[in-house]
């Protein structure tokens, strides 16, 4: 639960992140454009009509926040040793790919390959989402460790008299 947890709070982190700085920074990336342009390109291949406007926006958004959850979440398997550094991976893999595959998938690339200032903020987005996600995920942890004990205090205290 703590992965999941803290791969859904990286996952709006970046959203968040993403639509508050393409308001503000005309090089920003804008992912929501990619998820909507990866949308249209999926359903027409598919045969099925395009939503436009607010109901593609909001699939994309939907779409985003969804995927990069459960991507995020890859940061709480297995053993929690290296954790930072295996999300930090985790995002810049994100990023990078973000980066690079939009050409060879057939989709717009200038959404997050328009300059050198573009590409690295498409980067940083998804390294600062998986940091988020790790933090997010320690904290559920410590959290859950805590009333655990508790738990523990109290069974043995109720059980001793």
């Amino acid at each position: 639960m703590a992965s999941l947890g803290g791969g859904l709070a990286g996952a709006c982190a970046v959203t968040l992140i993403h639509e508050s700085v393409r308001k503000i920074v005309p090089k920003a990336p804008r992912m929501d454009l990619l998820g909507m342009n990866a949308i249209a390109k999926g359903l027409n291949a598919a045969g099925i009509k395009t939503p436009t406007g607010n109901k593609l926006y909001t699939l994309a958004l939907a779409g985003d926040i969804l995927s990069n959850s459960i991507y995020y979440a890859l940061a709480g398997a297995g053993k929690e040793k290296n954790i930072w550094v295996k999300s930090s991976l985790l995002g810049l893999a994100a990023g990078v790919a973000a980066v690079t595959l939009p050409g060879p998938l057939g989709l717009e690339e200038k959404h997050s390959n328009r300059t050198p200032e573009t590409r690295l903020m498409t980067i940083g987005l998804y390294v600062a989402g998986a940091l988020v996600a790790t933090g997010i995920m320690k904290l559920l942890t410590k959290r859950k460790d805590k009333l655990n004990e508790e738990w523990e205090r109290k069974l043995v205290t109720s059980a001793m008299g």
